[in-house]
């Protein structure tokens, strides 16, 4: 009796063929780029093993995404006779390198922005160039030297990252024959999501030193424009319209793209914020307790501050921004947050979220796009929202 597999068993081993290509090509680009540093001396190539390591497995959701958005506008009358079958998604995984290196950067420097120590359970790179500087007994200040090595690393790996993507731009012309126009376009997207992320990130570190707000409406606004454009839009409307724009997709097609995946981004962002005080470290790669720590405006402590006792939501606040914060005083965080009803309306934003993106999705359907895809991006959907790291 023959068994049939599940639309999300399919989808599995579709993405672990295409990560698997994305993955052996990014080692690959990356090694060509540490020559290019090792060129110049020997002595800079732990800029580029900082990123190779960074880059090195995972799963690669930006960079599937980014191919359920070319499959999305892609049919095969759109290829030249002249592309090989096996060559069909070169483009687009080129386009997903591009991306890993743009996450690449913005990990390493956030790092250093959140004085975080770890990063998926190894030391962030401000961290192994501290270590580097202790073994190699180097003159000067260990934690500066941490510090200026991580910037360089992350600056190369945003640099290469628009290499990568300016690379994608020319296999895509060559298998979908973009237009200027076209190619402009994609450009333009590209270049929006550097300006959001980056903008998004000063507005991360500005809400944790700033005025608080006056209300509750006006914390959860802030904390949602802060995780929308710091993180959400770059996790997942950016990706699947870059993708779809490679393919040559419509101005329609992208918007709905967009549509359908930005509340996916934001549910995924909300459920790292709870991840990020109620998450288990040895599966988040991170010491629970850390956005406390930094001090972290998100939309969970929002709630908690605002629907606390008085008394609770002082001893909350108290809590934010100390480094000095014990394993207790995070238990303490969680009961005050789970008491309050802060959890429990984060996953009704989660729900209301997912709901506004199911409707997206059907207008997907509307326009054409493939049964195939819309399970895939669905199966994506689950995986990125029913996480625990």
């Amino acid at each position: 009796m023959l068994r049939h597999q599940t639309p999300q068993q399919d989808f599995a081993q579709r993405a672990e063929r295409f990560v698997a290509g994305v993955n052996d090509l990014c080692r690959e680009y990356l090694l060509i780029r540490r020559e290019e540093v090792n060129a110049v001396s020997a002595h800079a190539a732990p800029l580029a093993d900082a990123i190779l390591d960074l880059t090195a497995g995972g799963k690669k959701l930006r960079p599937v995404l980014a191919w359920i958005g070319w499959r999305s506008a892609r049919s095969e009358e759109h290829l030249p006779a002249a592309v090989e079958k096996h060559d069909a998604d070169a483009a687009v995984k080129l386009l997903g390198v591009s991306l890993e290196l743009f996450q690449a950067a913005a990990l390493v420097h956030d790092d250093i922005i959140d004085r975080s120590a770890t990063r998926r359970g190894q030391p962030s790179t401000h961290k192994r160039f501290e270590t580097l500087h202790r073994e190699k007994r180097y003159a000067g200040e260990t934690d500066h030297f941490g510090t200026t090595g991580a910037i360089l690393s992350g600056d190369l790996a945003l640099a290469w990252s628009g290499q990568a993507f300016a690379d994608a731009q020319q296999q895509a012309q060559q298998q979908v024959e973009l237009s200027s126009e076209q190619l402009f376009e994609a450009q333009a997207i590209f270049q929006r999501m550097h300006t959001e992320v980056m903008t998004g990130q000063y507005l991360d570190v500005l809400a944790e030193v700033g005025p608080a707000a006056t209300n509750e409406a006006e914390a959860v606004a802030q904390a949602r424009n802060v995780l929308r454009y710091k993180a959400a839009k770059y996790s997942s409307e950016y990706p699947v319209t870059l993708g779809c724009a490679l393919a040559g997709g419509s101005a329609a097609l992208r918007r709905a793209l967009a549509a359908a995946t930005l509340p996916v981004g934001e549910a995924f962002q909300l459920r790292d914020d709870l991840l990020g005080v109620f998450g288990d470290p040895a599966v988040t790669g991170k010491p629970v307790g850390d956005d406390l720590r930094e001090g972290k405006r998100t939309e969970l402590i929002a709630y908690g501050l605002y629907r606390s006792p008085a008394a609770a939501a002082d001893e909350l606040a108290s809590m934010l921004g100390r480094a000095d914060l014990s394993q207790d005083d995070v238990a303490r965080a969680r009961e005050i947050l789970i008491t309050c009803g802060a959890v429990e309306e984060v996953e009704r934003s989660i729900e209301a979220l997912l709901s506004s993106s199911a409707v997206e999705v059907e207008k997907l359907h509307d326009l054409g796009v493939d049964d195939e895809v819309l399970h895939d991006l669905e199966a994506v959907t689950q995986r990125l929202v029913a996480r625990t790291s």
